[in-house]
């Protein structure tokens, strides 16, 4: 059967006719279409991406449970999933792989405010490519992560057994057939294990 994307009636004209929505229009489009993993551009263009395929689900889980459980014994942050989604500076609204955001971040927003998406930049994100990805577009995303204040960002090429390291204020540096891969400035201590996601499904 066929996917039926809704609209809410207050934000049907703003979509047709290209106008950008406002946060809350926005917010409440992506809550009338719950199943879909939704992003917005810098531009206001709205991105519907395709649901995931098992083997990359599955790296993706792999890299979100490594940073979570190390985010608990750390105590320093909180560690996000695929699923949660960050309005940043440039007025994008952004959702990484895997993220930490540190306490002192979270701590500037309301409750109400942590409730929906959050109007902050996580200060360490990790993209994992899937099949439909293309690497530019990739590549290009984690641009717009540091552009807007990520102080390191990871891009895990599964298939090719690459990480490309992103760092605010240098140039991006690639890591090849690596088996361990450590973190460094906000999320100092993590360590990812690459082996799951090289081998993947």
């Amino acid at each position: 059967m066929a996917q039926v994307i809704t609209f809410p009636r207050p934000i049907l004209e703003p979509v047709i006719s290209h106008e950008r929505l406002s946060d809350d229009e926005y917010w409440a489009f992506c809550e009338a279409n719950p199943n879909m993993q939704i992003e917005r551009t810098a531009e206001g263009e709205i991105i519907v991406m395709p649901p995931a395929g098992g083997e990359s689900d599955y790296r993706t889980s792999q890299t979100v449970a490594d940073l979570v459980n190390w985010a608990r014994k750390d105590g320093s942050g909180k560690a996000f999933g695929p699923t949660v989604q960050f309005f940043l500076p440039d007025g994008s609204g952004l959702s990484p792989d895997a993220s930490w955001v540190s306490k002192e971040s979270l701590s500037r927003l309301t409750k109400a405010e942590k409730k929906k998406f959050l109007r902050l930049t996580p200060e360490f994100v990790i993209e994992v490519l899937s099949p439909s990805d293309r690497l530019n577009k990739a590549k290009q995303k984690m641009e717009v992560w540091i552009a807007n204040g990520v102080q390191l960002g990871w891009l895990i090429d599964g298939d090719r057994r690459t990480v490309y390291v992103y760092r605010k204020g240098k140039s991006p540096a690639t890591r090849r057939g690596i088996q361990k891969l450590p973190g460094e400035g906000p999320v100092a201590g993590f360590v990812l294990d690459l082996t799951p996601i090289w081998e993947g499904l």
